[in-house]
């Protein structure tokens, strides 16, 4: 990306009471070729399968339109002359929010009938200025829209959520009218005074759960928060494979040395020739945390150490399954994808030597020459996880 911020979007939802599915969805997407990221948060009408089919049909089709580029209250007219309405009510049914952050960095917010997003600037309330789309045509004619177009900056958070959370705790003596936007916004703002790099993860957890809270601990909605948080990049270095020339062994050792961020060294090659270079001793670790895998090692200044191929290939599984809900376990490569999931920046090193090891036909298929390893590593890490992938060979 080539923005000075990394772009970290995450959400945390609990289901209407009793039910096992959400009835609101929340969909994002990461434009590689464009860097452009589009985030959705749809809520159907009622709660369940239906609520849930509704809102996936209209997070989609906000999702593929926006990405065309079409204009604003062209999209919400055509999502909303396509999906069906309610024959007692007359109305929609579903709502929904779009965030569309272009390569520039601007930031386009469209929304209909959700709670209005609030923006934070630090720990401050930010106002987009909001401007009204009436439509003009088609069933939904005179239906009111909201948008605004704002450039955020670096510690700006958006936050939207269904009214899930603006209206837990209606009816109570503390919230009459429900939780209400101001005060989820009030909310937001004191966590944020008081963990200023507060995850959008964590953040958007602690609302769902006081929302919760607020509703006696039985949901009467489906409840859903969606964080977009622009910050700082956290940077990881991953090296594997010896340098193809014995003369790059310094190189390699110099940029471990010198990087401004966490390091794993994926191989035993690789890890001795660093420990090598900086006059540095590795220590093995006896102990299996992960009975498919050899055990990590420990280098001084060295965040992991770890065996290389076999140990990158369980990463890949790991990682095409992986998911908020995801408990990993204390093996090398749930560490690495520990590690790899706290950063935004990844840039792998990659030694070219091949190692004779992998040359032999009796091994299994699945050893794979390293770079293809990566390189799937790469694409998970890229479309589903939004990282900011980059390679270097060596």
């Amino acid at each position: 990306m080539n923005r000075n911020f990394f772009i970290e979007i995450n959400s945390h939802q609990r289901n209407y009471d009793g039910e096992r599915i959400s009835g609101d969805v929340f969909l994002y997407r990461y434009i590689k070729e464009e860097d452009r990221v589009i985030a959705v948060l749809s809520d159907g009408m009622g709660h369940g399968v239906k609520a849930n089919i509704l809102a996936t049909l209209t997070a989609t089709m906000a999702l593929n339109f926006t990405r065309e580029h079409k204009e604003v209250d062209r999209i919400a007219e055509i999502i909303m002359n396509t999906l069906p309405v309610c024959s007692e009510r007359k109305i929609s049914y579903s709502t929904f929010t779009i965030i569309d952050i272009e390569s520039t960095g601007r930031a386009t917010i469209l929304e209909y009938d959700n709670p209005s997003t609030i923006v934070l600037r630090g720990n401050q309330l930010f106002d987009p200025s909001w401007k009204k789309v009436v439509l003009e045509k088609g069933k939904n004619a005179g239906k009111v829209l909201k948008t605004c177009s704002f450039k955020p900056e670096k510690e700006d958070r958006i936050i939207f959520c269904s009214d899930g959370v603006s209206q837990s705790g209606m009816g109570s003596e503390e919230f009459p009218f429900g939780w209400e936007r101001d005060n989820v916004a009030t909310y937001a703002a004191s966590l944020v005074t008081n963990e200023a790099s507060i995850s959008a993860i964590m953040l958007a957890g602690k609302i769902v759960t006081m929302a919760h809270k607020y509703d006696r601990y039985k949901a009467r909605d489906d409840i859903s928060c969606a964080i977009v948080y622009f910050r700082e990049p956290r940077k990881l270095l991953v090296c594997t494979g010896p340098p193809y020339e014995k003369e790059k062994d310094k190189e390699l050792a110099s940029k471990v040395s010198s990087y401004k961020g966490k390091v794993i060294l994926c191989g035993g090659t690789t890890a001795d020739i660093v420990a090598r270079e900086l006059n540095r001793t590795i220590v093995d670790e006896l102990i299996f945390e992960d009975p498919e895998l050899p055990p990590e090692s420990f280098l001084d200044g060295i965040d992991l150490v770890t065996e290389g191929i076999l140990t990158l290939q369980k990463v890949n599984e790991i990682l095409k399954t992986y998911n908020n809900s995801v408990k990993l376990g204390k093996g090398p490569a749930d560490k690495i994808v520990r590690l790899v999931m706290e950063s935004d920046e990844i840039h792998f090193v990659i030694g070219t030597r091949i190692n004779i090891a992998h040359q032999d036909p009796n091994l299994p298929v699945e050893l794979e020459i390293r770079r293809t390893v990566v390189k799937r590593i790469a694409r998970l890490l890229e479309e589903k996880w939004l990282k900011n992938v980059s390679f270097e060979y060596i």
